[in-house]
């Protein structure tokens, strides 16, 4: 086979079996005249060709799987029934077709019980059962089902009078008076507000407020922590949720809890334990480099993981540690906000502590309706005087979601649910060391004015289950012992969380202890004790 090129006027024969033994390098032969015809006709093709970049002909693919996009614009009959009137067959069939879930596989839905309506601390169900509420759900219903009136009137009325104003376009009156009375309550000078509509938003705003103010761009987080589903906070969340989004997002770095899972840090005593702990993070701040941290960003008291609540002097330390270094340091409240510790914020337990942003959610607005507050400083909140704050969204101080928080907010301080939670306490911290006591499957407990957790363990002393794996099967036994006995809450293992509805009642309170105590026994069984 040959090659043609025309070269100094010249046609060149590129042949095969002239290779240059050094690199498979073809060197030229000329060309005799009785070729010259032949080759003439192989080198026009390269006499049309042109310098330059154009393009080759492409022709992009037709739709071939063509769907009928249009829509049905009438309301099926089934819709115009009033609501709490389909059959649970039908709520079912559509839960079927058209539900998604989110944290748990899908298929669980299939046996996700019907809620139909709630009273005061109760939940009830499509085939009648009474659930005593004993997480307040996802640790949100904080006042339970029964909603003052004021909640309704207030809600109503901004709803009927103003629905909504998108936050950049202008004011309302309850934007400026739920701004202020959070203000007046927050420590310090906790004071610049924005309210977007989720945990998980509050916290990618204070990550974005941190880096746009400080000019830097990494966060320290525990590893034994949860900060939302959106794409930073869930990069924050040290839990297994954060391999869900493939753990990719660059510019979090994860810090060990000052109480770990499976080992002991060095020292005689607690003090001295915590000073390991504080040693170990400012290790790690040194490590990273100070000037690359905008943020150490931990909750006050790790919810989900355990109610952890750090032992004494840490959180201090931690406070002069950003002192020092210049690191802002961020509160995250969302589980704990609002009263769920015995104080109205969680780092009010931690005596001089004041965060530099602090985000709270779900007991806000008691869970009645969606909405968050992320708290600046006055500092942080006067440097944006001149530039955005680099987070936004439409549904940020929703003027209905800000109504209902208002009001929730002036019930809770009005009716001092929070000296409700305190007055508990003892009785609270009675039935656990009871329970503990009295179950063998049972290792430890811990709690906080209205938050407590179990922690299981097996006859050896091990641990039965790490959160991210599947539900062993002795907690499935246990689950059904639970719902059997009326009570309905999430169920994280190995730890067994309790947080009723800070408006319980002593003798409910009581009540449900009662019931999960007699529920512990299947677990205790399951478990092999």
């Amino acid at each position: 086979m040959k090659y043609s090129i025309r070269s100094e006027n010249q046609l060149v024969d590129y042949s095969q079996s002239d290779r240059s033994p050094y690199l498979g390098i073809l060197w030229p032969i000329p060309i005799s005249s009785s070729t010259m015809s032949a080759a003439s006709v192989t080198s026009s093709a390269f006499r049309a060709a042109v310098k330059g970049a154009k393009h080759w002909p492409h022709k992009s693919p037709a739709l071939t799987k063509a769907v009928d996009n249009t829509s049905n614009l009438s309301v099926p009959p089934e819709h115009d029934l009033p609501m709490g009137t389909w059959s649970s067959e039908q709520i079912r069939e559509a839960v079927s077709d058209s539900v998604m879930l989110t944290w748990a596989p899908g298929k669980a839905r299939h046996n996700t019980p019907i809620l139909t309506h709630g009273e005061g601390v109760y939940l009830f169900d499509d085939k009648g059962n009474k659930f005593l509420d004993w997480t307040s759900q996802a640790v949100c219903s904080n006042i339970g089902y029964t909603v003052p009136d004021n909640v309704i009137d207030g809600t109503t009325r901004q709803m009927k009078e103003l629905p909504f104003v998108y936050g950049g376009l202008g004011i309302c009156e309850v934007r400026a008076r739920l701004s202020s009375l959070i203000s007046s309550i927050l420590p310090g000078d906790l004071q610049g507000m924005v309210f977007p509509s989720s945990g998980s938003e509050a916290n990618e705003a204070a990550i974005m407020l941190a880096r746009r103010y400080t000019g830097k761009y990494k966060v320290i987080n525990w590893y034994r922590s949860y900060h939302g589903g959106t794409t930073n906070s869930q990069q924050a969340t040290g839990d297994f949720r954060r391999w869900f989004g493939g753990d990719h997002v660059p510019g979090f770095v994860k810090a060990m809890n000052p109480y770990p899972l499976f080992f002991d840090l060095a020292g005689e005593t607690e003090a001295e334990r915590t000073q390991m702990a504080l040693n170990m993070l400012e290790e790690q701040i040194l490590n990273e480099g100070p000037d690359t941290i905008a943020m150490v960003q931990f909750e006050s008291v790790v919810g989900g993981g355990g109610v952890v609540i750090p032992p004494e002097g840490y959180m201090q330390g931690v406070r002069a540690m950003c002192d020092k270094y210049n690191i802002l340091l961020h509160c995250d409240e969302v589980m704990v906000g609002f009263g769920r510790t015995g104080k109205l914020f969680g780092f009010q337990n931690y005596e001089g502590v004041i965060p530099d942003i602090v985000t709270a959610a779900k007991g806000v607005s008691s869970a009645i309706l969606p909405i968050s507050v992320c708290a600046t400083r006055k500092h942080i909140m006067d440097a944006f005087d001149d530039k955005p704050l680099g987070w936004g969204s439409t549904y940020q101080a929703h003027p209905v979601a800000m109504a209902c928080a208002y009001e929730n907010v002036k019930y809770l301080l009005k009716e001092d649910v929070i000296g409700h939670v305190n007055s508990l306490e003892p009785v609270f911290e009675q039935a656990m060391e009871a329970i503990s006591n009295n179950h063998p499957s049972i290792k430890q407990y811990r709690h906080v004015g209205m938050f407590g957790c179990f922690d299981v363990h097996l006859p050896d002393g091990s641990n039965p289950q790490l959160q991210h794996t599947a539900i062993d099967k002795a907690f499935v036994e246990y689950k059904k012992a639970y719902t059997a006995n009326g009570l309905i809450g999430l169920l994280r293992p190995p730890h067994l969380h309790i947080a009723p509805p800070l408006t319980i009642t002593k003798e409910e309170l009581v009540d449900g202890f009662e019931r999960q105590d007699k529920a512990l026994y299947v677990l205790d069984e399951a478990l092999g004790f």
